[in-house]
């Protein structure tokens, strides 16, 4: 399946290059502006490196780094410079990408954004992340849902970023919604590293998906990290693997598609993401499809709470230095470039 790292192509497969980036330091503009010149550099390393090559992955944070700096002089707009500069380098290069950025938010923190951008430079895929690493990250969370697209050679394509991988239900909602290759990418540093493998080959296995996840590789004088490009089969099997950590090192595998379309129609056994709403279908026509888990429905109607809630100490960011927030999720916040304040009062 492999392909040499993607260098024997079939008709069928995709290449993926997964780029373990150095972490940067970005606090102005003028050093966003160069490490978006960094990255536009990367993704004509990548095409020059393997011109069988059809979709080059950016971890998340290549753009703005670990700081956590929500100031809005170096947050990114979907009509910006930066945005601009990847579809441009995606075009030149004939080559789809996936690229990360933290994004302006007029009504509350700023977004951390995942994007899939074609060979002619069109955005097929806009991502807000669902679940930010709390308490450490203080982005607004994602209110867009999982999209999946049609992705290069006609595979279907989605996203997640980082601490989303760690719940099962988001890989879960990709695959429901169709997708065989689910991207990950993060910013995770070396003490997540045993937990980044097994959620990747799990996430992979229980929904009979290929999985190509990314981190950030190196030091930015205070973090580390891990880098660990990670290309996993349907089957839970790691095809191609980073272990060295080397700084723009770029993983390369090629993934057949149309062999997670072949398991998913004729695999019996484990086929888990067809008979979780099929319980026991060997006894009873068709299978169970209601819906017994209880977290599920309490979810559901909004009622959500475990057990042990009450003693829960970490609920907000200030561990991490971070204010304590007032406003509840939905709420725009207040005179923020005046935006929030108009929204409010023509809702």
């Amino acid at each position: 399946m492999n392909g040499l790292g993607g260098l024997n192509r079939s008709p069928q497969g995709v290449v993926v290059g997964l780029v373990q980036l150095q972490l940067p330091v970005v606090a102005t503009p003028a050093e966003l502006a160069a490490q978006t010149d960094r990255i536009v550099a990367t993704v004509a390393k990548a095409r020059a490196n393997m011109g069988t090559m059809d979709l080059v992955v950016f971890p998340e944070y290549a753009l703005h780094g670990l700081s956590m700096n929500t100031d809005p002089a170096i947050m990114c707009r979907m009509d910006g410079p930066e945005v601009a500069a990847f579809r441009r380098a995606c075009v030149d290069n004939r080559i789809w990408g996936c690229f990360s950025i933290m994004e302006y938010n007029p009504h509350g923190n700023p977004y951390n954004v995942g994007l899939i951008i074609d060979d002619r430079g069109d955005v097929k895929l806009y991502y807000r992340k669902m679940h930010p690493w709390v308490p450490v990250e203080p982005w607004e969370p994602g209110d867009g849902g999982i999209p999946v697209i049609d992705g290069p050679n006609g595979c279907r394509l989605g996203l997640i970023i980082c601490h989303d991988g760690m719940f099962p239900e988001m890989a879960r909602e990709c695959a429901y919604k169709g997708a065989e290759i689910m991207l990950r990418t993060a910013g995770y540093t070396a003490p997540m590293r045993e937990a980044w493998r097994f959620t990747n080959q799990a996430n992979s296995f229980c929904n009979l998906m290929v999985t190509a996840n990314v981190c950030m590789s190196g030091s930015d004088g205070t973090f580390d990290s891990m880098g660990e490009g990670m290309m996993v089969n349907f089957d839970g099997t790691v095809i191609a693997h980073g272990t060295s950590g080397r700084p723009d090192e770029i993983i390369t595998a090629e993934v057949r598609p149309d062999l997670v379309r072949e398991a998913r129609a004729v695999w019996g056994a484990e086929n888990n993401i067809y008979q979780l709403g099929h319980r026991g279908f060997s006894a009873v026509k068709g299978g169970a499809g209601d819906c017994p888990y209880t977290y599920m429905t309490d979810l559901a109607a909004g009622r959500y709470r475990v057990p042990w809630e009450d003693s829960v100490q970490v609920t907000d960011g200030t561990s991490c230095g971070l204010p304590a927030p007032t406003r509840r999720y939905g709420q725009a916040a207040p005179n923020r470039d005046g935006d929030a304040a108009r929204q409010d009062a023509a809702e």
